[in-house]
């Protein structure tokens, strides 16, 4: 059967998302709040905000209006953390009770800490899924190979969802435990900036690694304690996405931990540019501290980027603590 779903966000992942999913010959739906952006791909096929040199598929039709979305099968949220609330609101008033909705943000609400499915379910009233790898937009919307990972406590939207988004390029595992894939997806944040500030301060690569070996560990336990499953740190939504974080220069919180390392204090207002992670290593930080959990990853990057203690000491404490 053919599916009606809709895209939030013509940003570059909600663009790439609407390129794979266009793959599998369902109609596409792609909100943008610019309009010109929507006349671009209805007339041209383009985005050239994002992708200047990529032609999207022709079952791809932008859209300004939520309204067209009330027969949806699936909506993806390609959306900031920041939005996902006021979004979902809107969208509950349009959709039906079918509609399945899936969040592709990875980070906690900033006044309840509570996570992007948390949110939309206490809003629709029926499971939400989450979707978490290590998914490098500009990669998945030219079709080359990805992989990522789906959770959901509702088999059967695991197995829409699944079939909607799965390609011979694109891999998708499917699993129940929401909350270590979600917390995956957030605190391999805070991973991606310890990463950073080390490259910043110019550590030797066995220093590195073997601190990146302690914070992969201690994230099996945050998630354990969180009630997530250790298992879970394995699969694309963990292990994957936190390399990808950690080691490439797309990442924004990677780059923003090289930044501290330099001693370069980053000034978020002005720049214009979000840095999930440092939001993220607060409330980290306050879970810890709250469910007793030791953590020298999250000390490190909250005294580096959130009380700005130098780097170096704050490494040689974290050093010592191995």
């Amino acid at each position: 059967m053919k599916l009606k779903i809709g895209v939030i966000g013509a940003g570059s992942m909600g663009t790439a998302i609407s390129q794979t999913l266009s793959e599998n010959d369902n109609q596409i739906l792609l909100y943008a709040r610019d309009k010109d952006v929507c006349d671009e791909i209805n007339l041209k096929h383009y985005n050239t905000k994002y992708y200047p040199n990529i032609k999207l598929n022709d079952n791809i039709r932008g859209i300004n209006d939520f309204n067209e979305l009330k027969n949806a099968n699936i909506i993806f949220l390609c959306i900031p953390s920041s939005t996902m609330r006021e979004i979902t609101v809107e969208l509950n008033k349009i959709i039906s009770d079918e509609c399945i909705l899936v969040t592709t943000a990875k980070g906690l609400e900033s006044n309840t800490n509570k996570s992007m499915t948390e949110i939309i379910e206490e809003i629709i009233k029926r499971p939400a899924v989450a979707l978490s790898g290590p998914n490098i937009a500009s990669e998945m919307v030219k079709h080359l190979s990805t992989a990522t990972t789906i959770a959901c406590s509702d088999e059967n939207y695991l197995k829409i969802v699944k079939e909607a988004l799965e390609t011979k390029k694109f891999k998708v595992n499917a699993n129940n435990d929401i909350i270590g894939t979600e917390f995956c997806g957030v605190i391999k944040n805070v991973l991606a900036i310890s990463q950073g500030i080390c490259e910043g301060l110019n550590i030797n690569d066995n220093a590195r690694f073997a601190l990146f070996t302690k914070s992969y560990l201690e994230t099996k336990d945050i998630i354990e304690v969180l009630g997530g499953k250790r298992d879970t740190v394995d699969d694309y939504c963990g292990f994957g996405d936190i390399i990808t974080a950690s080691t490439l220069s797309v990442s924004r919180n990677h780059t923003l931990g090289v930044l501290y390392g330099q001693g370069i204090v980053v000034d978020e207002k002005s720049s214009g540019i979000l840095f999930e992670g440092k939001k993220t290593t607060k409330i980290i930080k306050g879970m810890c501290e709250e469910l007793n959990i030791n953590s020298l990853t999250v000390d490190f990057v909250y005294e580096v980027i959130v009380e700005k203690q130098n780097p170096k000491i704050a490494f040689e404490k974290f050093w010592d603590g191995l």
